[in-house]
């Protein structure tokens, strides 16, 4: 068999696995990445990037719906769901070819077939035709993501019972969807088909819908997707999904009744699972637990000389967590002084209708670990940005220890949050307190402002509201 040499091989060209490689050859190293189908991994193939192409098409269809409000008419306004689908598509491509390119230009070598650890500072990589390479490398990293989770009586088959997979690229809109989780995932595929038409029931078995979310968010989000028309049970449960020929059948347990109902279609997203399995990992001391490898805060797992990182070592499931991590496990390597990731400080977005972005602690959590909390809030029905755009729906909330005037955290539903919360995200990083947040100048007219009187009313200062 074949045999060639490197400093680093990652295994997993995702958004982790492939920001890994570059960041290795940027520092001298000699980089190998190995990908069994898709570079830029679900992300950007069948996640982050298409969907968003996909909400942006739904979210000019609702739009157009109302453009009356802006003075402007338009007859016969239609969509052709074949053509978003194959502009999503197109979309995905594209930055793929864009990887592939960066890879190269950063002197990346690319295997392409399926990858394992083959033994100390070995991985073996199989071919799509069953031919076998090996490559050594002193330092190895896992960046294999994770897939859909799936539970018994809930099996997606495919046609009528989907995944994310087969919910991107629909044939037609469902009459009627029924999808499992409130999760981001379920969340923005819930409004994007509810934009298009779909009568959408969704089903939660916690009390609340996002429940990573700040409770205060979630109860503002259940007010405008209900007002949007879908239906949201919470505290329930979905016992089982058949698919026949021509609907889904679901036995629903409604505040303690069942309950039988039909479906067009059914979306599971109710989480997901390293992919951890036909790695190599029963080759090494590698502790797997729920099904994620147990790592350290370099990233380190149990067998020295191998790294774990992204999807496949836990919440929270996020690309741009991954691109981080790998960033700090690679300049770990290479000796570099690095900090670990201070997982309090990761943006979370959700890029339904209205649009919903978090950083850090929620008010309960807060209150939980002991901190006296100060809390400001500004909507956007009082901001002029948001006035002019027509879109006044939602609210900045934010939380300040009230002692050291810490921001702990910062919540947002409405306009372009998932823009805005990025603010935030530098002053819990540079340890700005409320003083400094207050004392910048933001600019008017602007969404962002919000985020200012936000701070400024946790201290009763709020201008505008």
């Amino acid at each position: 068999m074949e045999e060639q040499k490197f400093d680093i091989v990652v295994i997993g060209g995702g958004p982790g696995g492939y920001v890994s490689a570059i960041r290795a050859s940027q520092l001298g190293m000699k980089a190998a990445l190995v990908e069994r189908e898709h570079l830029g991994g679900i992300c950007l193939n069948w996640g982050c990037i298409p969907t968003k192409a996909l909400l942006r098409s739904s979210e000019i269809h609702h739009l157009l719906q109302n453009l009356d409000q802006f003075g402007i008419s338009a007859k016969d306004i239609s969509f052709d769901i074949k053509k978003i689908v194959q502009r999503s598509r197109n979309v995905a491509g594209s930055l793929n070819q864009g990887i592939s390119h960066l890879l190269k230009k950063n002197k990346v070598t690319v295997f392409d077939g399926t990858g394992a650890i083959n033994g100390k500072g070995s991985v073996s990589v199989r071919d799509s035709e069953g031919n076998i390479k090996i490559v050594r490398a002193g330092h190895i990293i896992l960046a294999t993501g994770a897939r859909a989770k799936t539970v018994t009586g809930m099996e997606p088959e495919g046609k009528r019972i989907w995944t994310y997979r087969e919910a991107m690229v629909p044939e037609e809109v469902p009459k009627s969807l029924l999808v499992v989780g409130s999760g981001a995932i379920g969340m923005e595929f819930a409004s994007f088909y509810s934009d298009l038409g779909a009568d959408v029931t969704i089903v939660e078995v916690l009390d609340r819908i996002l429940p990573v979310e700040d409770a205060e968010i979630s109860g503002l989000a259940l007010k405008s997707f209900e007002a949007q028309g879908m239906t949201i049970h919470t505290g329930a449960k979905v016992n089982s999904l058949e698919a026949g020929p021509n609907d889904v059948a679901a036995e629903l347990e409604i505040e303690g009744v069942s309950q039988s109902l039909s479906f067009d279609r059914a979306i599971v997203a109710i989480g997901i699972v390293g992919n951890v399995e036909n790695i190599g990992l029963d080759r090494t001391n590698i502790v797997v637990e729920k099904n994620h490898i147990v790592v350290n805060e370099w990233l380190e797992t149990g067998e020295p000389g191998i790294f774990a990182i992204g999807d496949l070592v836990g919440p929270p499931w996020l690309a741009h967590k991954a691109s981080h991590e790998g960033v700090i496990c690679v300049e770990h390597i290479a000796g570099l002084d690095t900090r670990p990731l201070d997982v309090s400080s990761i943006p979370g977005c959700t890029y339904c209708r209205p649009q919903i972005s978090s950083v850090g602690l929620t008010e309960a959590d807060a209150i939980e670990r002991g901190f006296e909390v100060s809390v400001g809030r500004f909507p956007f029905l009082a901001n002029g940005k948001a006035i002019a755009l027509g879109d006044t729906e939602g609210q900045v909330k934010t939380i300040l220890d009230t002692k050291t005037g810490e921001l702990l955290g910062a919540h947002m539903i409405g306009p372009e949050v998932t823009e805005m919360i990025q603010g935030y995200v530098v002053a819990r990083s540079s340890e700005a307190t409320e003083a400094e947040i207050m004392h910048s100048v933001f600019p008017h007219p602007t969404l962002s402002e919000a985020m200012h009187e936000a701070v400024l009313d946790t201290v009763d200062r709020a201008i505008h509201f």
